[in-house]
């Protein structure tokens, strides 16, 4: 008697738990198929800016004041020549450099700087995307892209010499790291939103 109460307890629970099996495995496949928008492969010349006057055309003090206000910073160049330079993108946003996550790369190569990053870096748990200027007529605001030696970026600015779809600039925080990047032909992984 308790033997067939435990075996119709036992064939009740079987279907439910070959749900869980097919779901899982579902999800599984689904996962693996990438049910996403697939990358288009591209050769495009990377160029490098930073936020320092020479990249960006500002300048300190308006020439409306005789340059008495170097504390303000002005736009140098183009259109916008004599308004207040913000430092922020044509997005919108604040430009920023590609910083990778806790799970990363860089932690299963150096897994000795995970304590490190959690105790004193707690912001280095989620990664961010670095700040790519490209033609926008090609390239919407939001097109992410992966570039070789650069990492993960978004189109978020636009810039007077970037023109056409094959020339993109990504964003550093020096200008030294700028200069060092230089010029280059890279295979970049696009993903338009």
């Amino acid at each position: 008697m308790v033997l067939s109460n435990i075996n119709m307890k036992m064939n009740a629970f079987l279907p439910t738990r070959r749900f869980a099996y097919h779901t899982i495995l579902l999800c599984l496949l689904l996962l693996v198929s990438g049910c996403g928008k697939k990358p288009v492969g591209k050769v495009l010349t990377a160029t490098a800016y930073c936020g320092c006057s020479s990249c960006c055309s500002w300048e300190r003090g308006s020439s409306k004041y005789l340059h008495l206000d170097f504390w303000n910073r002005y736009v140098s160049e183009g259109s916008d020549r004599g308004r207040e330079y913000t430092g922020k993108t044509a997005s919108g946003t604040i430009p920023r450099e590609p910083q990778e996550g806790l799970l990363s790369f860089d932690s299963i190569r150096r897994p000795y700087m995970i304590p490190v990053r959690t105790i004193l870096f707690p912001w280095y748990f989620s990664a961010e995307k670095g700040t790519i200027a490209a033609d926008t007529r090609y390239y919407p605001f939001g097109t992410e892209m992966y570039i070789p030696g650069y990492g993960w970026g978004r189109v978020e600015d636009r810039g007077s010499a970037i023109k056409g779809p094959n020339r993109i600039d990504l964003y550093f925080d020096s200008h030294s790291e700028a200069l060092q990047w230089g010029r280059r032909k890279v295979k970049a992984e696009i993903y338009k939103p």
